[in-house]
């Protein structure tokens, strides 16, 4: 049965991915203090000082878990923690598991989160050997839709109604990407499309 047990360190051109731990609750802090980011990952509530040492608990646990895997996102041309990727919802009777990543302000619009999804799924599928990987990303985040897209993740349909954000509703589109897609494309489909060159 598949288990997320190994903690293991990923390395791309761009991005290390490796275990949290507890120190990251300090960075983390900041990345939520982003009220951008608290909006396009759903997350109700501010943060404050006080809640340090409750997060430095959390992160500092992450290594006990079978079912999830957390990850830091460091960024390799600075050496600075700017989010984390997390697959968790661990299914091992279906096979599955969902995914979610979170960046600061230190780590956007430069193909960071690109490279981390990428990374990530590629362990999943081919080290643990999960069949199916699903998220959610809300109407209101057509960015990050198309990283997903990019990678290779596919449309399913639509949790109407999913987030209540500053007295508004909002739907929440559901997305998964198979290990057979993965096999096919590696999380570069449109290299496929296009006869083997990767678009720009």
């Amino acid at each position: 049965m598949p288990n997320l047990r190994e903690k293991p360190v990923l390395a791309g051109n761009l991005v290390l991915l490796r275990p949290v731990i507890a120190d990251d609750a300090v960075d983390m802090l900041e990345v939520l203090a982003d009220d951008d980011v608290l909006r396009l990952t759903g997350s109700h509530g501010t943060l404050s000082p006080d809640d340090l040492e409750p997060m430095r608990q959390w992160y500092g646990s992450r290594h006990e878990h079978e079912d999830r895997l957390d990850l830091a996102v460091v960024d390799r041309a600075s050496g600075q923690y700017v989010g984390e990727v997390v697959l968790n919802e661990l299914d091992v009777n279906n096979n599955s598991c969902s995914f979610r990543i979170a960046l600061g302000a230190r780590g956007q619009n430069r193909g960071l989160g690109t490279e981390a999804t990428r990374l990530v799924l590629g362990y999943a599928f081919e080290r643990i050997g999960l069949h199916r990987i699903s998220l959610e990303v809300y109407a209101f985040n057509p960015r990050a839709r198309r990283v997903y897209e990019k990678v290779g993740f596919r449309f399913e349909g639509v949790l109407r109604d999913a987030l209540l954000w500053e007295g508004e509703r909002f739907d929440a589109h559901v997305m998964s990407i198979l290990a057979p897609e993965w096999a096919e494309h590696r999380g570069r489909p449109e290299a496929e499309l296009d006869n083997g060159r990767e678009a720009v």
